[in-house]
């Protein structure tokens, strides 16, 4: 059981971490903006990772 957490926690993780590479990746727009912008994209993905899996 604990190692099935392990796994739905580090697949968690590196979608989280591909979402907001994604998010902050060279634009030419305001950087202040794209923080902004990378951390809510961040929050509704993994909300809808937990939603998903039933965390």
């Amino acid at each position: 059981m604990s190692d099935m957490r392990f796994v739905r926690g580090v697949c968690v993780g590196l979608i989280a971490g591909a979402a907001v590479g994604a998010a902050l990746m060279p634009r030419r727009k305001n950087n202040k903006n794209m923080a902004g912008r990378a951390l809510r994209a961040a929050g509704e993905v993994l909300e809808q990772i937990t939603d998903a899996i039933g965390l």
